[in-house]
């Protein structure tokens, strides 16, 4: 019997969506969503592309998977994403009361680990959401890593 994809399956198939945002010039974060060992949506960062600074691939994600499903709630869904989500798509994130997030880089600055750190009565996420991270960490970084030293690069030119 076949073993089913994990979370390196599934955090392999972001890093595909990020490396698109990577040839599009948007920063580098690519989201899968996972429903039954089935990625029901993808998405990558169009911030650039819509000019729209919630065009997060966390956003993208979330909207094609509720049009998949035809409902708002993700409770039975994964989310993959290559980086800690922000406060913002976290916010998200609780509405639709994601089972389970799953994410690679760490954000030191803008995730929102670190915020919900200091609330200490508010949840960024929903009470019922499994929280994984650290999952291809270091393809995830360096691929953001690359991008920033490029554009650093192309600033000096």
């Amino acid at each position: 019997m076949l073993k089913p994809p994990g979370d390196e399956h599934f955090m392999k198939m972001a890093l595909r969506e990020a490396e698109a945002a990577f040839d599009a010039g948007e920063v580098p974060v690519g989201a899968v969503i996972v429903a039954q060992d089935r990625i029901i949506a993808r998405g990558h960062n169009l911030t650039e592309r819509l000019n729209d600074f919630t065009a997060h691939a966390e956003m993208q994600a979330f909207t094609a998977a509720t049009e998949f499903l035809g409902g708002k709630y993700l409770d039975q869904c994964t989310l993959y994403v290559t980086l800690e989500p922000c406060p913002m798509c976290a916010g998200a994130a609780f509405w639709t009361r994601i089972g389970k997030v799953v994410y690679g880089a760490s954000d030191e600055k803008r995730g929102f680990a670190r915020l919900q750190e200091q609330l200490s009565d508010e949840r960024l996420l929903h009470p019922r959401t499994t929280v994984v991270s650290g999952v291809l960490e270091e393809e995830c970084s360096s691929l953001l890593k690359a991008f920033f030293e490029r554009r650093r690069q192309q600033r000096f030119n």
